[in-house]
């Protein structure tokens, strides 16, 4: 292996074939993974040896679900920021939302501006999704053709007046169009018939909030995007599912052909309804954190493959709209950062291991992706992408730790488990005991 000139060794590698002892040979000059091989195999003439002893070796993750905001809110979050927290995380590929920056990225002349604001500024490699208005039908193509790995769609108000939701015809005009060149959608549903007929009283109360946003919402709006997705022979994805109600309408489509997939994220995996105070808006996102017994049935989902992967759905804002009045405040949780160690420290509560996590975390999201061949495995030929954890660490999370532009979290004053070491990228050691190197990542586009 005349071309290796990094090896990692662990005594925990996690693989696609389970988690084992084992050396990861780097060719760092073309930044991919040329053997895994035995723990003990010598180390080619010349390469240079890091040996992590029991930390884990996993393949860096990819969270497919991260709202950058920049530009145009850039003081909301930006690139430089996220990138950071992502690669504090054990994240080293993310895919960024179309919305909430401005201009959103729902024009091919738009995704030209958000790639080179993103350009010099990525400590991370970063894809694009595109949007699905009303009005853009005609762009749909010409983003694809540009590179953006799919198309993001509200079915209710977005919350930001430049990105309107679809209605059912606009939906069905927008499928058939990504359908003609089997492109994905990607779908935040909530119907909003449901939402406008729950009560709706302002304050402080979790409890009204939640009433607000019924379960019966994302239900009926999954299953009709389910009868559209039938109709068109459509990819389509589910955004952010917090409601298992719909955990049967996804079961028996995808049982009947339905080419339909599914993510969770972390706050409704590891945080629960009844534990969110009053006016604690940082806990606010849409669809909400739900009840306990709601939870056990998302982990039941993930754990039988009826919800597909884990993925952050990152929305900060400044602090100033995180009051302390859930029908105003804005609606957005921070975790990219704390993703990694939030799963896990609830996964291995309930008996999961860390394979699970990086089929959640990492296989399945570089599967929707389309980036499998790679990213989201420690396999010859994928990226030379890892994070080192050491699992059995604790911390207790403090905000002004924390990479995010703003360091509001719904996980301040948590014990988590899961510290991140260092974060590798193409075979370079991006991080390293919290230290950083200048930016990176590339800018991605849709394999073909």
């Amino acid at each position: 292996m005349p071309d290796v000139e990094l090896v990692l060794r662990s005594t925990r590698v996690v693989t696609p074939e389970g988690t084992r002892a084992a050396s990861v040979a780097v060719a760092v000059a073309d930044g991919t993974i040329t053997a895994v091989l035995p723990h003990d195999a010598p180390v080619p003439e010349g390469a240079r040896l890091e040996d992590l002893g029991e930390d884990v070796l996993l393949p860096g993750l990819v969270d497919t679900h991260v709202h950058v905001n920049d530009p145009g809110r850039t003081e909301w979050e930006g690139f430089w920021t996220a990138t950071r927290a992502a690669a504090a995380g054990g994240v080293t590929t993310l895919v960024d939302m179309p919305l909430n920056s401005l201009p959103p990225t729902t024009t091919v002349d738009h995704l030209r501006v958000k790639r080179k604001t993103a350009a010099d500024k990525a400590h991370v490699d970063v894809g694009f999704w595109g949007g699905a208005l009303p009005d853009n039908v005609a762009d749909l193509r010409p983003l694809h053709e540009a590179g953006v790995f799919g198309f993001k769609a509200f079915l209710s108000p977005s919350g930001v007046d430049e990105f309107p939701h679809l209605d059912q015809e606009q939906l069905a005009r927008s499928l058939a169009e990504i359908a003609a060149f089997d492109g994905l959608l990607i779908v935040h549903a909530e119907d909003p018939v449901h939402l406008a007929d729950a009560p709706q009283r302002g304050g402080p109360r979790y409890a009204d909030f939640l009433a607000s946003r019924p379960r019966r919402a994302e239900a009926t709006a999954i299953a009709r995007l389910l009868e559209q997705a039938r109709r068109f022979d459509a990819r389509v994805h589910v955004l952010h599912l917090s409601s298992a109600d719909a955990l049967p309408l996804l079961a028996e489509a995808r049982a009947d052909g339905v080419r339909v997939t599914v993510e969770t994220c972390p706050h409704y995996l590891t945080l629960t309804a009844e534990e969110v105070p009053d006016g604690a808006s940082e806990f606010k996102c849409c669809p909400p954190i739900r009840e306990s017994a709601n939870q056990d049935l998302l982990w039941r989902a993930l754990a039988d493959g009826t919800v597909d992967c884990v993925v952050t759905d990152h929305s900060p804002s400044t602090a100033d709209l995180k009051t302390d009045d859930f029908a105003t405040a804005w609606g957005g949780i921070s975790g990219l950062q704390l993703s990694l160690p939030a799963v896990w420290t609830e996964a291995r509560r309930r008996g999961h291991t860390l394979d699970d996590v990086v089929r959640w975390m990492a296989t399945r999201t570089a599967r929707l992706a389309g980036l499998d061949a790679r990213k989201g495995a420690v396999a010859p030929g994928h990226d030379a992408d890892f994070a080192v954890l050491a699992p059995d660490e604790s911390f207790t999370v403090d905000p002004a730790a924390l990479q995010h532009r703003n360091r509001v979290t719904a996980y301040a004053g948590r014990t988590l488990y899961g510290v991140v070491r260092s974060t590798w990228l193409r075979g370079h050691r991006i991080l390293a005991d919290g230290e950083f190197t200048a930016p990176k990542g590339l800018l991605l586009t849709r394999p073909d």
